[in-house]
C-alpha cells in the first residue's frame, strides 16, 4: 500500500505521525511511504532523514490525499488557514485514515467520513490488552502529558517544589494533588516526586493504590467497590451521582491544602467528569495552580477554559490542548511506533485485510463500507445498532 503522511495543520500541533526510524518496518511489510515536505520538521525530523530511509517527499498535501491508500495522522482532518482547503475534501473513497480522532467528541465527523466511504481507525480505541500494547497511543501520549503537566505547574507556581535548607531558613516543599492515577496521573506523580514535591493522589479505582504508593505518594481513598470503579479494560467507569458528590467533597478537602492540582480523570466515550467545583477553586490558596489535562474533553475543573490559561479567585487554571505536542520529538517517536504497529496489523503483507474477527481491528475501525461501526457513535447519532459485520478492501 502507498502510505501517506501530511503536515499537521491543527493549531499548536507539532507532532508527526511517522518518524524516520519506523519507516523501514513499513517498507519491509511491502508498503511505500510518501510525506509532505517539512511534515516532521516541527518535531525535529528533516526531509533528508526521511529520504535516507526510502521515503518520497512531495510538495503539497493534495499529492498525499489524492494518491495514498492509507493516510496516517495525529489530529482529525482540518481546514488549512492559508488556503481554506479542507483536508477531508481531498480524501477519496476507500482510503484508510488512522489517527487520534476523539471518538467521544463530535460524532458528525464520523458521519461525514462514512458518507465518503472512508475507512476510519481511531487510535484511542485500541483495547488495553497485552497483544495491543505496541499500539496503545493513549498510554504513550498520556506519559508525555503527565510529565509535561508537572513542568507547566512548576513554572506557573510562585514557590519551589522541593524542600530547601537555606541560610534564609527552611523552604517547605510544594504540595501536589493528582486526580486520576492512570498513565498520565502516575507519570505526573513520579515527576512531581522527582523534583521534591509532597504528593497525594486520588482515584476511584482501589487497585491503583499500590502503584501510587510505590511512587512515594499518599493515596487518597474513597470507599468504592472495584467493579463499580473500572470497566473490563481497566479504565475508569462513570460513577453514580452519590459517588461523584462524595468524590467532590473529598477532593475539596484535600484541595484546600494543595499548591498544585493536576487533573487527569477521563471516562472513555464520555465528557470528562467535573470533579473540582468552582467553590473549591474559590477556597484554594492564593497563587495555587491547576493543570487540567482533561481539557480536550471539557475539563475536570468547573472553571477550566479548554485551550486557555485563566486566573480565577487568585488560582491559575491551565487547560492545555495537544499538550503532548510540546514535547514533539519524543511524543512523535512514541506515537509513530504505535500507529505503524496498527498499520502493519491492518495490512501485514502490503495489502489491506480488515479482519473484524481480530479484536483489535474490530475495536479501532469506526467507519467502513459507508457505515459507522462504533456503537457509541451510532447511539449519539440516534442510529440503530449495526447488525451485520462489514468487509472492506483498499481502494
Amino acid at each position: 500500500m502507498l502510505i501517506g503522511v501530511a503536515r499537521e495543520i491543527a493549531i499548536g500541533e507539532r507532532r508527526v505521525a511517522l518518524v524516520p526510524e519506523v519507516v523501514p518496518s513499513l517498507t519491509r511489510a511491502g508498503h511505500r511511504v510518501v510525506l509532505e515536505c517539512d511534515a516532521g520538521l516541527r518535531a525535529g525530523f528533516t526531509d533528508d532523514a526521511y529520504r535516507a530511509v526510502g521515503c518520497e517527499i512531495v510538495d503539497a498535501p493534495e499529492k498525499i490525499y489524492s494518491t495514498a491508500q492509507m493516510v496516517l495522522k495525529v489530529q482529525r482532518p482540518g481546514r488549512a488557514e492559508s488556503s481554506g482547503q479542507a483536508e477531508l475534501d481531498l480524501l477519496t473513497a476507500g482510503t484508510v485514515l488512522i489517527g487520534l480522532f476523539q471518538p467521544s467528541g463530535d460524532p458528525a465527523f464520523f458521519q461525514q467520513v462514512a458518507e465518503r466511504k472512508i475507512i476510519t481507525c481511531s487510535m484511542e480505541l485500541v483495547p488495553r490488552t497485552t497483544r495491543a500494547q505496541m499500539m496503545d497511543a493513549l498510554s504513550s501520549q498520556s506519559t508525555v502529558a503527565g510529565y509535561k503537566a508537572v513542568l507547566l505547574a512548576a513554572n506557573a507556581l510562585q514557590k519551589f517544589f522541593p524542600m530547601l535548607m537555606t541560610a534564609a531558613g527552611t523552604v517547605r516543599p510544594a504540595r501536589v494533588l493528582v486526580i486520576g492515577a492512570g498513565v498520565a496521573g502516575l507519570q505526573a506523580i513520579a515527576t512531581a516526586r522527582r523534583i521534591g514535591a509532597v504528593v497525594e493522589a486520588f482515584d476511584t479505582r482501589p487497585v491503583v493504590k499500590e502503584q501510587v504508593q510505590s511512587l512515594g505518594a499518599t493515596f487518597v481513598e474513597l470507599d468504592v467497590h472495584v467493579e463499580d470503579a473500572q470497566d473490563a479494560g481497566g479504565y475508569a467507569r462513570a460513577l453514580s451521582e452519590l459517588h461523584i458528590r462524595r468524590e467532590k467533597e473529598l477532593i475539596h478537602n484535600h484541595a484546600l491544602q494543595a499548591d498544585v492540582i493536576i487533573t487527569t480523570a477521563l471516562v472513555p466515550g464520555r465528557a470528562a467528569p467535573v470533579l473540582v467545583a468552582a467553590e473549591t477553586v474559590k477556597a484554594m490558596r492564593l497563587g495555587s495552580v491547576i493543570v487540567d489535562l482533561a481539557g480536550e474533553q471539557g475539563g475536570n475543573c468547573e472553571l477550566s477554559v479548554p485551550g486557555e490559561t485563566v486566573v480565577r479567585h487568585g488560582v491559575t487554571i491551565m487547560a492545555p490542548l495537544h499538550i503532548s505536542s510540546e514535547l514533539a520529538y519524543h511524543a512523535s517517536q512514541m506515537y509513530a511506533k504505535n500507529i505503524s504497529a496498527l498499520a502493519t496489523l491492518l495490512a501485514p503483507k502490503g495489502e489491506l485485510n480488515l479482519n473484524f474477527g481480530d479484536d483489535i481491528i474490530a475495536a479501532v475501525v469506526v467507519t467502513a463500507n459507508g457505515e459507522i461501526r462504533h456503537e457509541p457513535t451510532r447511539l449519539r447519532l440516534s442510529m440503530p445498532p449495526l447488525k451485520q459485520p462489514l468487509v472492506e478492501s483498499a481502494k
